[in-house]
């Protein structure tokens, strides 16, 4: 029988929330808080984003690890993204800890990935502590937050236990937690003795046969492979044998070279740690995530860990359009195969598989957002491909063809309430609440196919002017619904190769709007704008005026053309087409049509 570890206290915790409630801005009022930066040291801001991406975005990618020491308790703290399109990192690591801190923001409230994150916390048996944030903002009711987020436990069938749980109030930015209104605080020790006294020690015997499992991969240039986990029993020494029982049940033997432990932003050597700790572990390196680190005597795996599968596919392709191989590092099949599946080792949620042709491959995710950053980090690194337009994944369930939906919240003002609802509609969605503020803005629930929401971020952010929010996460499978069209005007097209002329682009100017600025070299096929029209047009945008001596009666007059839209590689994922591509490189984002037999040229 399991019995609790007794050797160091421990507190193992998750942090979970939607996107932008404030979880890595609360980590790091923990983290200063507890003492790890010394008196005068400057301390950075989202101290566990340190992906550039992250800072970029001001989102969490990847989870992390951090620890931190309270009244001589190890408190283990893993920051958990909040998109939904990261829910495999959420899932794999809500396994290595014993409870979870759910943050909401006390003006929005539960939102979707609160739904998503709460439910797979859940699941896991955890009770969570819920903390609403943000409540030294204008216009917030926490004591209306709790209520709702009740709401959300009992519509996630949470039992009695997780129904009746803490909560907190406080401001990750201002550094304070408490646990009422009335209290006055100006520190985080509320939440720290709440974690304390309702986060329960780890279950784990020291004296069984090792079992550790690896839930986050990472690589150093000095120790090679890290695997990061939990230790669910027995003990492991630096320097110790281990087997390595795989994902198909084979074992393979090695050696601990460096075991590490975590002490705030540091990983520390360490000579031993028992079960129920978090650590690090060097010396194996052809691993997978949920894979069991056992002892070599009696080695016993660890249930695998189940990830939700992808629901978004899309094809990676080697660039053959006129300009490949001139902007790229990597350009090769080979290359882009062997980058994808190093991309699987630590990305569980990712799928990648080969199709008909050696140059193509099928690539499955969460998102749009998911594979965008691959995409991102893909360019950043160098390497040179095209992508075809996302589409989403049917699965046949008892016999019927059923495709995912997705819950979709908006916050938009009154005016456009008409037209997102109108546009929704179109594309197969129903609404399930509506929800109007004093400040006169609404919110919308909806539930839509995962078809209707790729593309519609551009029409949204063009019905509300630039003023609504959106976010959406999966909800489940349901049967198919039928086909709908989701209207696009056609597109500009150019039909040669060159490079394109003020003259050209402002004789075409009435046509539709355009993606490119004079003097950028384009080829035949390359999409340079949007046609006002539904039909695609094939134009010249690189004509010359041709040169006279004769003067002109509007010579002195100088032309100016109208802002091109700036067509960056999010933009342009939501926009691609079915027979269009999306070439991507180092230095340039750009649309080609497949096939433009449809097109007319003027």
């Amino acid at each position: 029988m399991s019995t609790q570890v007794s050797s160091i206290a421990i507190r193992n915790i998750a942090i979970i929330a939607h996107v932008d409630h404030g979880k890595t801005t609360l980590v790091d009022a923990l983290l200063t808080q507890s003492g790890i930066f010394r008196q005068g040291e400057a301390i950075p801001t989202c101290i566990l984003d340190s992906n550039d991406l992250e800072r970029e975005r001001g989102i969490t990618i990847l989870s992390k690890n951090t620890a931190v020491t309270y009244q001589d308790i190890r408190i283990n703290i893993v920051d958990t993204p909040g998109h939904a399109d990261f829910g495999g990192e959420v899932e794999r690591v809500l396994g290595m800890v014993d409870g979870c801190l759910l943050i909401v923001d006390a003006n929005e409230g539960p939102m979707p990935q609160t739904r998503f994150v709460l439910k797979k916390a859940l699941e896991q048996g955890l009770r969570p502590i819920v903390f609403v944030n943000k409540i030294d903002r204008a216009r917030v009711d926490p004591e209306q937050t709790i209520d709702k987020v009740l709401d959300l436990f009992i519509d996630l069938g949470a039992d009695d236990d997780q129904c009746d749980f803490p909560y907190l109030f406080g401001s990750g930015m201002g550094g304070y937690a408490k646990v009422d209104m009335e209290t006055e605080s100006h520190d985080m020790k509320p939440l720290f003795d709440a974690i304390v006294r309702h986060v329960p020690p780890p279950i784990g015997d020291p004296k069984k046969p090792l079992q550790f499992q690896i839930t986050t991969l990472d690589y150093s240039d000095f120790l090679g492979r890290i695997v990061i986990g939990r230790i669910h029993n027995g003990t492991i020494k630096n320097g110790q044998s281990a087997s390595l029982i795989k994902d198909d049940g084979s074992i393979k033997r090695g050696r601990i070279s460096k075991l590490l432990g975590f002490q705030g932003l540091q990983r520390i050597e360490t000579e031993e740690a028992s079960a129920g700790d978090l650590v690090a572990i060097a010396g194996f390196d052809n691993v997978n995530i949920g894979e069991t680190i056992a002892c070599p005597n009696e080695p016993q795996a660890l249930p695998l860990i189940k990830v939700d599968e992808p629901t978004l596919q899309m094809n990676f392709c080697v660039n053959d359009s006129p300009f490949a191989g001139k902007e790229g590092k990597f350009v090769t099949s080979r290359q882009l195969r062997e980058r994808l599946q190093k991309e699987l080792l630590t990305n569980v949620a990712l799928r990648v598989e080969d199709t008909d042709s050696p140059d193509k491959f099928a690539v499955s995710g969460r998102g749009e957002l998911h594979l965008g950053i691959l995409i991102e980090t893909m360019r950043r690194e160098g390497y040179e491909f095209q992508v075809s337009q996302p589409q989403v994944i049917f699965r046949s369930i008892d016999g019927i063809e059923c495709e995912p939906f997705e819950i979709l919240v908006m916050d938009i003002p009154e005016e456009s309430v008409g037209i997102c609802i109108e546009k929704l509609g179109t594309r197969k969605g129903e609404m399930q609440n509506m929800e109007t503020g004093s400040d006169g803005r609404t919110q919308l629930e909806f539930i839509v196919p995962s078809r209707g929401l790729i593309g519609f971020r551009g029409d949204f952010v063009r019905a509300t002017r630039g003023e609504g929010i959106m976010s959406h996460s999966f909800f489940e499978y349901r049967p198919m619904l039928g086909t709908f069209e989701m209207r696009r005007n056609g597109v500009l097209i150019s039909f040669e190769e060159g490079t394109s002329t003020f003259y050209a682009l402002k004789g075409a100017e009435d046509r539709g709007q355009f993606f490119i600025s004079p003097g950028t070299k384009v080829y035949k096929g390359m999409i340079v704008g949007e046609h006002n029209r539904p039909a695609d047009l094939e134009l010249n945008v690189c004509k010359a005026k041709q040169v006279t001596n004769i003067r002109s009666a509007g010579a002195e007059v100088l032309d100016a053309l109208q802002s091109p839209v700036q067509m960056n590689l999010e933009r342009a994922l939501e926009y691609i087409g079915p027979d269009e591509m999306l070439e991507v490189t180092p230095d340039s984002v750009r649309l080609r049509k497949i096939s433009n037999k449809k097109s007319t040229k003027r």
